[in-house]
């Protein structure tokens, strides 16, 4: 694969798992949208079909990575690391697109994001929408979540490239998807499960620069966590997985 091949396959499928993933947060968090609160469950699908797009859009082009945690945990196994930032560098492009795009889709959601005076309700605060946000701000048990949830997400991703059967059959973005949507239903509850550094550092840098009505803080306090975390655990599930398979 050439190094415009890997960007230009990496851009798009990162731009299209966020378009997915921060859109239905969107449509779940917004006033005005017809998903509001429809619960954890259609957020973690959301996710997920987003992984099972942008991934099967890159492959032809990249191997649809789209998560520097797995490229990460890919270099330290095989250690080639000559076009780790290739990778990188399309991802927090794609990342940070795929927010600007989630933006535009909900803009009326947005510009409406005010308070409401016959019903009282105050703004919606937006930054859950583009990035992660702890339900209990503890910095030591947020790092710890983060890498065991990445590390939970690299960690089979590696091995199914030993199913041959995965392989052969096109299915591996299909089954790694649906790893996603587990992690999200049982590991998600106490981060939110960013679980790939430019799929949170990207969209929380479009959340600081956009013009949203009411947006409230992006929080960059707490911004090294959810990229810290799943790079430390990419590169221990690489290092497992090299001992173990």
């Amino acid at each position: 694969m050439s190094n415009g091949d890997i960007f230009v396959g990496e851009v798009i499928g990162t731009a299209i798992l966020i378009l997915f993933g921060a859109g239905v947060c969107a449509a779940v968090t917004l006033r005005h949208s017809k998903a509001r609160a429809s619960g954890w469950v259609v957020i973690a699908f959301g996710w997920g079909f987003g992984v099972l797009a942008g991934a099967y859009t890159a492959a032809p082009l990249s191997g649809g990575q789209l998560n520097p945690a797995v490229t990460i945990g890919i270099a330290v196994d095989t250690g080639k690391w000559d076009k780790v930032w290739v990778y990188l560098l399309g991802q927090f492009v794609g990342a940070m697109l795929g927010a600007v795009l989630t933006y535009l889709v909900y803009l009326a959601q947005f510009q409406a994001n005010v308070h409401e005076e016959d019903t009282a309700e105050e703004p919606t605060p937006t930054l859950g929408i583009f990035s992660t946000v702890p339900e209990i701000r503890n910095p030591v048990a947020n790092l710890i979540t983060e890498i065991i949830a990445t590390t939970a997400l690299v960690l089979p991703v590696l091995a199914f490239g030993l199913t041959r059967g995965l392989g052969e059959s096109g299915t591996t973005a299909l089954i790694v998807s649906l790893l996603v949507v587990g992690i999200g239903l049982s590991l998600g509850g106490p981060t939110g499960y960013a679980i790939n550094p430019t799929r949170d550092l990207g969209p929380r840098i479009v959340h600081t620069v956009l013009p949203i009505p009411n947006k409230g803080t992006s929080d960059w306090g707490y911004a090294w966590i959810p990229v810290v975390g799943p790079l430390i655990g990419g590169a221990l599930a690489g290092l497992v997985y090299n001992a173990a398979f």
